[in-house]
This record gives structure tokens, sequence and C-alpha cells, in this order.
């Protein structure tokens, strides 16, 4: 007889697999990727180095299920954006300000999602994400065009751009180290108006 897994036993993997991919996050969010290598992993999720492999086959597997995981609830918020009432410049603006303000928040994870070394097949996770996110900014801008709000412009290097953009310019505040930033809001302000720019919303 083959044997079957029970509905309790697949829910109880599924459980062991959010735990684990939870305990990567809350340590990677304390101290970058170098603080999640599996033995603190297994150890914050109350569970044994080589039962974390029976879940992740290498520590880049869960590593890319944690990205993947923070960019999902990104996403979910800045489509909410999105969808929202007023212009697209409005939009456009909220949802970068939505972004950079939760990363300067969080600076570990967000600075692991986006710019900290890892190996090719992290990378290439992250340039997925980068894609996955510029269709949200790509839909803004073409509702601003379609409105009559924006002037015509090429959406997939608009999206590219701004999302370059202010991701970028998070990159040295996120940095490992001292982090002094001298003027959040200035900051926020400036990486907003340069995305509202680049689309050729006027005010």
């Amino acid at each position: 007889m083959a044997y079957r897994r029970t509905p309790l036993m697949r829910q109880r993997l599924k459980d062991n697999r959010a735990r684990i991919a939870h305990a990567a996050r809350a340590l990677i969010a304390k101290g970058g990727l170098r603080r999640a290598p599996m033995s603190a992993v297994a150890a914050r999720a109350e569970l044994s180095t080589g039962a974390l492999y029976k879940y992740f086959p290498s520590q880049t597997d869960l590593l890319i299920e944690v990205l993947r995981e923070a960019a999902a609830h990104e996403i979910e918020i800045l489509e909410k954006i999105a969808a929202g009432p007023g212009s697209a410049a409005h939009r456009l603006e909220a949802a970068v300000e939505s972004f950079v303000r939760r990363a300067l928040e969080g600076p570990y994870l967000s600075y692991a999602m986006i710019a900290e070394p890892a190996d090719a097949r992290m990378e290439a996770a992250r340039l997925k994400v980068r894609k996955a996110m510029g269709e949200t900014f790509k839909r803004i801008v073409r509702d601003g065009i379609t409105r009559g709000e924006l002037p015509e412009q090429d959406l997939d290097i608009t999206a590219a751009c701004i999302f370059g953009a202010f991701t970028e310019a998070l990159v040295g505040p996120l940095a490992p180290g001292p982090r002094r930033v001298p003027d959040k809001e200035k900051l926020v302000g400036a990486i907003v108006r340069f995305c509202r720019g680049a689309v050729g919303a006027v005010r």
C-alpha cells in the first residue's frame, strides 16, 4: 500500500516550514543574511539542523523563501495603494513613500532584500522580485497616461527606472555599519519628488 500523508501530517509539515521561514526572517531582521546560518535558524525554530534540510535543501533555498514572502507582503501593500483613489502621481508618491519608510524602519531585512552580497541564485530571485514590484508602478503610470495625467512613455523602462532609483537611494542608509540618516523626512521627500518628476508629473 502506498504511503499517504494524512491531513494532520500535511498541516504539520506546512506549519514547520512556515516556522522555519519565520525564524530565518527574524534573524535577518536583526543582522542581515549573515545572522541566519542554518544552525542559528534551527535553534530559533526549536528544530534540529537536520530537520531544516527536509524542508529547505540549502540555506539559499531558505533565504529565497524569506525574500519571496517579504516581497509578497510588500506587493500586497503597494497594490492596495495603486488601486486606491487619487491621481496617478498621488498614488505613485504614496507607493514610493510607503516602501521607503518601511525599508528605513527595518534596515537589515530591507538591505538583505535589495543589495546584501549573496550568491547567483539569490540575485536571480531578487531580479524576479524587482520585476514583480515594478509591475505595480507600471500599472500606476499606465493609468496616468490613459487619464491624460502623464505623458506617453515606455512603461517597462519607466517602471525599472523608478524602482531602481529609490532602491539605489536606500542602499547607503540601509548598509551595515553606523546608519546615520541626518534627516529621514528630507531623504523620503527627495526620493518621492525625484520619482514623481521622473514620470513627468507636474504639480
